[in-house]
């Protein structure tokens, strides 16, 4: 099986840059609106997609990413939808890495068993549960491992050398490291301080550190893309969904497209 994680996290190293990871709702704001927004993030430059099990308690997530949840639910998405709507994306993109992220209801509803081979049989590279601590691994992880689907771990500001090897042991893909202890959202993480911990995740785990919450500018994203592996934008393309609904695409491939030629631009400058 092809690990597209780690050829494309590969293929971002040697171009030197950081890889650009977006995320979008399924579902948001319809089902048959969303092939084409994922459409314009990999059009606009994005190197791997989060894409979002719509969920009614959101508790990590905030308004942006919590109304594209309720206009997803609310025309009808279900967790079959996603799943179809993630093969129909491998067939369309079968290079480009697609994560699912969400909460442990959806995923676990019909067992950890079915939930991951409908994983592997849509072609979907990792997925992030946002509330199954490593502590209660056994829930999802041993189902995903046997599939060969990647276990993408959380590590916040509040994650200490004592918490690390916990969150580390059966994290795979990369490690996403949450900037501020909040919500997704407007808040921003201090530069300095995402530096502080993308050094210290580096120097305990060989994993690639993505960085994501309060990222919604090309140039904090540039910023962000000097230190980490990975960086992470969600509320803001969430928001232009939000305003644009079905007639989105264009808007988000536009928006998508500065993030990576900043992401670019950042590489270049540095070098020169």
């Amino acid at each position: 099986m092809t690990d597209r994680l780690a050829t494309r996290f590969a293929a971002c190293k040697a171009q030197g840059r950081a890889a650009l990871i977006t995320f979008v709702t399924a579902g948001d704001p319809d089902v048959a609106s969303t092939p084409a927004i994922l459409d314009a993030l990999v059009a606009g430059g994005a190197d791997i997609i989060e894409l979002g099990m719509p969920f009614t308690d959101p508790m990590a997530d905030g308004p942006a990413i919590e109304l594209a949840n309720l206009r997803s639910l609310g025309s009808g998405t279900k967790t079959k939808d996603v799943f179809t709507l993630a093969a129909a994306f491998r067939t369309r993109h079968p290079e480009t890495p697609l994560i699912l992220m969400g909460y442990a209801n959806p995923m676990l509803a019909r067992g950890s068993d079915w939930f991951a081979d409908q994983c592997q049989a849509a072609g979907v590279d990792g997925v992030i549960c946002v509330d199954i601590p490593p502590e209660e691994d056994a829930e999802l992880g041993p189902a995903l491992r046997t599939v060969g689907v990647h276990l993408v771990r959380l590590a916040t500001p509040t994650t200490d050398a004592a918490r690390l090897p916990a969150v580390l042991n059966g994290a795979s893909g990369f490690l996403y490291h949450v900037a501020v202890a909040g919500i997704t959202g407007k808040q921003q993480a201090a530069q300095a301080n995402i530096e502080m911990a993308v050094d210290r995740l580096k120097a305990a785990t060989d994993l690639p550190i993505a960085v994501g919450f309060g990222v919604r500018t090309p140039e904090q994203a540039a910023a962000i893309g000097r230190v980490a592996d990975g960086v992470v934008v969600g509320s803001a393309i969430v928001d232009i969904v939000g305003s644009h609904g079905d007639a989105a695409a264009p808007f988000v491939q536009e928006f998508v497209a500065s993030l990576s030629g900043a992401l670019t631009t950042s590489i270049r400058e540095t070098a020169a």
